[in-house]
């Protein structure tokens, strides 16, 4: 009854990320569609060329009946209609500024996706698998690879069980 996400690491390309001086410190930020955003606690340096930072954040989700009605029909719908926007958990990778240039903004340099309803389909959780992060700017442009875990079938298993039972 729940969905386990864990952010464990990322590495950057040869890319516009690696290259602008600006982007110094980095975090991580999980959306299930729109309805939570987690980040890792810390902004990590960001990492040179073929070398990864170490979140090893965790986080769960419940998705239990009694208190979490609105995130069940949610994977319900992911489910029963498909829709690409809507069906896959967003991992924002954020650039923080220095303490010392506090007015400047973060800033949102690439995204990566999983595919709750793939999950289902292929009926497999992905345990430390390396996503593609594409460029904010360009999003057919890969600027990294950001390891994860989710682990979201048992849950979306017995969504679907009560689906059928409906």
């Amino acid at each position: 009854e729940k969905i386990r996400i864990e952010i464990i690491s990322l590495g950057l390309t040869e890319s516009r990320i690696a290259s602008d001086e600006t982007i110094q410190q980095l975090f991580v930020e999980c959306r299930l569609y729109n309805f939570l955003a987690e980040e890792t606690p810390l902004s990590l340096p960001k990492p040179t060329s073929g070398q990864r930072i170490h979140y090893n954040y965790s986080n769960v989700i419940h998705v239990d009946k009694a208190n979490n009605r609105a995130r069940r029909d949610y994977l319900k719908s992911v489910l029963q209609k498909p829709d690409l926007h809507t069906d896959s958990l967003r991992f924002t990778v954020v650039s923080d500024p220095p303490e010392d240039e506090q007015d400047l903004e973060c800033e949102d340099i690439g995204f990566a996706y999983v595919s709750l309803r793939e999950i289902f389909q292929k009926q497999r959780d992905i345990i430390e698998q390396d996503i593609d992060v594409f460029d904010s700017q360009d999003d057919s442009a890969v600027i990294g690879k950001l390891k994860v875990t989710v682990e979201a079938l048992h849950a979306l298993r017995s969504v679907y069980e009560e689906c059928r039972d409906d």
